[in-house]
Parts: structure tokens; sequence; C-alpha cells
């Protein structure tokens, strides 16, 4: 029987060394074929969660769960495995490489050479630049352009939930577009996303639920256009009012 949700981060908690807890009792839940937000202040954990999530940060105390099965422990490798696909801050090109290698590079671990094709084809079909500057080198794309890149390369695993800190970080406003237009690609392509993003109204416009973090640990989830409806959530964690909104 199939999970209600791919992926499970149930009371949560996480910190690094022997410092104080980052994540305090944090539960998130990414439903198939969603966009799942995290937004909040700096130093809320936005960022700690999707490496919790990645097996990049073992947790002190809490499960994560995908598909139904218990991963809690596994390393970064056994993750991907499982399902998980984790695209990092900045742009993680290699740009003395071509498009095509740095998008087969995602397809390591996979043997079945039919396999990778058919994920190849996928990719470009996705994201058309791919396919067009397949044999190009990748440091000549823009930085809209790699970052698609990125997304092809984290989707040759065929993964249950692609994870993405940050994806328009330093990237002007028209590629930030691009960007989350391509985010719902991958979505309605069949793929969930687990969304860290610094551009916290953006993010929530073009995702299905947005999760507000503080001090560790998620204080409202919901539907992410009612959250950006909310007057006293623009104030505190969105960047001011929301448009067309008067001053009390």
């Amino acid at each position: 029987m199939a999970s209600e949700f791919l992926l499970e981060l149930n009371d949560i908690e996480a910190g690094y060394g022997r410092a104080a807890l980052v994540l305090r009792g944090l539960t998130v839940r990414v439903p198939p074929a969603s966009v799942v937000c995290l937004v909040g202040p700096n130093g809320a954990g936005k960022s700690t969660v999707l490496k919790v999530a990645s097996g990049m940060l073992t947790p002190r105390a809490g499960n994560i769960v995908v598909d139904g099965d218990d991963v809690t422990g596994k390393s970064p490798q056994q993750m991907l495995a499982t399902g998980l696909s984790h695209v990092l801050q900045g742009h993680s090109v290699f740009r003395e490489m071509t498009v095509g290698e740095n998008v087969l590079l995602g397809a390591y671990s996979v043997k079945d050479r039919k396999v990778i094709e058919e994920r190849s084809s996928f990719v470009k079909n996705l994201f058309p630049i791919v396919g067009e500057r397949w044999g190009q080198l990748a440091g000549l794309l823009s930085g809209g352009q790699q970052k698609q890149v990125e997304f092809a390369r984290s989707l040759m695993v065929s993964p249950k939930v692609v994870l993405l800190d940050e994806p328009s970080m330093g990237l002007d406003p028209k590629t930030t577009t691009k960007v989350f237009e391509q985010i719902a690609r991958m979505r309605d392509a069949g793929t969930a996303v687990l969304l860290v993003e610094q551009n916290a109204r953006r993010a929530l416009e073009s995702a299905d639920i947005g999760c507000v973090l503080d001090l560790g640990k998620v204080h409202i989830t919901g539907p992410a256009p009612e959250l950006l409806a909310d007057p006293k959530l623009g104030e505190l964690y969105l960047g001011g009012r929301p448009a067309g909104l008067p001053a009390d």
C-alpha cells in the first residue's frame, strides 16, 4: 500500500557538533506531486532540514520516512538510493565538462544503459536547453541555464523527492521566474519537491504547501496561497504586506 507521503520528517531534533540544537521537534511532510516550500527568518534552520533529509546530517531524535520506509541514519548515498536527490546552494556544474557529461554524472549509480538513455531523453524533453546545449561546455551557460542542468542531473536517478536549497540564489528576477517555471515542470512531471528559498513570496507563489519555520520548528503549515494572503505572516516572515493590502 502506497504511503500518503513520499517524505516525512517526524519530530526531528538536529544540530552541529556540541552546539545547541538547530531543529527542535520539527515535522515536515511532502505529498506526491507537490512542491512544499520552507520559509522563515535567517537562522530558522531551513537548510538544516534538507541536510537531515539527504543524510548529510544525522538527527539526534525523530525519524525520516521515505514512501513508508524508515530510513533514519542512512548515508547520503543510501538516501539517494531510497529516492531523495539534493541540489545544493549555488552553482554546482563542472564548467570544463559538457552539459551532457554533467547530466550523466547524476546516473553514476545506474548500471542499465537503456535506463540511462531513457532518463536522458526525459530530462532533455523536460528542460529543452539541456538537449540544445548537450555537447557544449557547461561553463558557457548562463546562471539560470546552469541551474536547469543541475535539475536535470538530479532527475537522472528517478527520485521520489528533489530537495532544492535556495535555487534562485544569485539570479536576476527574470531568470528566477524561469527557474520556478522549471520547478513547476518537475512537479507536473511527477517528482515532488521540498524547497528552501530566500525569496519567500516568489517561492510560495509557486508552491502547493508552505511551512513557516522559526526557532527550529514548523509554527504554521498550510496551502501556500493561504499563507501568502495572511497579513500577519506577511509582516513577520515575508518581507512586508501583500500587494494591495492597506497599512493599519
